[in-house]
């Protein structure tokens, strides 16, 4: 060893500890730009419902992706939590629990009691065919079985739908053209049947395949019915029908986006107001676009995306000016209790929607489980169809059945006539 040297016998341990350092904090570089980037896009969604999408086009974009931006942020500021930088946890965990206000309108965790006595009910359901076609057992022990099966039924369904529950249907019918491109009026009207809403609201009605159902049209007599523009062959007509006596019908907006039936449940006439706004513009052959990720491989995607931007936009600003004319119905026209239901064509991070559902509560909100979607489209992301209830009265069951006559899915909520009033 020549002279001045000496033996330094850690530097070999040094060298993977610097590397991991640099690591760690390019990686601290790279999330402290995404939280920038998050808090931001976070703020912006805040702005989207009230802001007229006329003023500001490319706002409401945001809303469509609202839930993704708002878990990217509670993800990054849970990263820094575990980093123990609790200044930035803190600077994005401020706004994610201010968040959490709207983060019914998309994911509602289910009631625990409510799930039990569906399973019991599911059960008894279940129990009841087998032990009736049981041969093996004495009639008189089946007799005491079914019984109190039955009872039991009784008793579960008592709890869950109360006797003077109200049951709705909102469907956007895409025309009664199922997946496979024929008719799906007689799947339509099983669904109606199997569900018996007391109020049924259809969008985009086509009463040309209705009248080749058999069944549908066996439906629409068991219905008071209020048609709206089903001679108009430009126009998507809308239908309301209802079990309960129905007064006066009339259209808000032409041509009839928005219709409305006054009817009466028990002793209050309530306004049913049927709604399908003006549509985004998005093409079946651009959702196949999108969610196949041909753009990535596209050459002129740049001109497609764009034509989907201007699209969207322009339709948006259009469904705001009809908004704003129903909120001129809402707020000086329509009696004091009102259900407004149907397809909005926007998500609930929107002007559409924050004006639409003033003074009024979600459904789903109210009594939802899980995530719902109600277009089968976009990465299935979008709830877009909608009912709305008075404040004064209360959800009890909300349900979007898994069906497919159409590119939307059904609606069907179950409500107490009268909470307080």
């Amino acid at each position: 060893m020549a002279k001045g040297e000496y033996y330094d016998g850690y530097g070999s341990r040094n060298a993977p500890k610097e590397r991991r350092g640099f690591l760690l904090w390019l990686l601290d570089s790279v999330m402290a730009v995404c939280s920038v980037i998050a808090l931001v896009l976070l703020v912006i969604v805040w702005l989207v419902p009230r802001i007229h999408p006329a003023y500001m086009w490319a706002l409401p974009m945001l809303g469509l992706i609202a839930p993704g931006i708002y878990l990217s942020t509670v993800i990054l500021a849970l990263y820094w939590v575990v980093r123990w930088r609790l200044k930035r946890a803190l600077v994005l965990g401020i706004p994610v629990l201010i968040g959490l206000f709207s983060v019914s309108l998309f994911w509602r965790s289910s009631s625990h009691r409510y799930e039990l006595l569906y399973q019991q009910l599911e059960q008894v359901e279940h129990d009841l065919p087998i032990v009736q076609a049981d041969t093996t057992l004495e009639e008189k022990v089946k007799n005491d079985q079914l019984y109190r099966l039955r009872r039991r039924r009784n008793v579960l369904r008592s709890n869950l739908y109360p006797k003077n529950s109200v049951k709705i249907l909102s469907y956007n019918l895409r025309s009664f053209y199922g997946d496979d491109g024929e008719s799906s009026a007689d799947g339509v009207a099983a669904l109606i049947d199997s569900l018996a809403p007391d109020i049924v609201c259809l969008q985009e009605f086509t009463m040309g395949l209705a009248e080749r159902s058999e069944r549908f049209q066996k439906m629409l007599k068991r219905y008071r019915q209020a048609s709206f523009g089903l001679d108009a062959a430009t126009a998507r007509p809308q239908m309301i029908l209802t079990t309960h006596k129905m007064i006066n019908s009339g259209v808000i907006l032409t041509p009839r986006s928005s219709v409305w039936a006054d009817i009466l449940l028990g002793q209050d006439t309530v306004r049913v107001i049927s709604t399908h706004l003006h549509s985004t513009g998005i093409t079946a052959l651009d959702n196949d676009y999108i969610t196949g990720y041909a753009y990535l491989s596209d050459t002129a995607r740049e001109a497609k995306i764009r034509s989907i931007m201007n699209r969207f936009s322009e339709n948006t600003i259009l469904r705001a000016d009809q908004v704003d004319s129903i909120r001129h119905h809402l707020d000086s026209l329509a009696p004091r209790l009102r259900i407004i239901c149907g397809d909005f064509n926007d998500t609930p991070i929107s002007y559409t929607y924050r004006e639409m559902a003033r003074n009024m509560q979600d459904a789903f909100s109210a009594c939802g489980s899980g995530y719902s979607y109600t277009f089968r489209g976009f990465f299935n992301m979008l709830r877009i169809d909608y009912v709305l209830l008075p404040e004064s009265f209360e959800a009890i069951n909300y349900e979007v059945p898994e069906v497919n006559w159409s590119d939307h899915l059904p609606v069907f909520v179950r409500f107490q006539k009268q909470k307080l009033l």
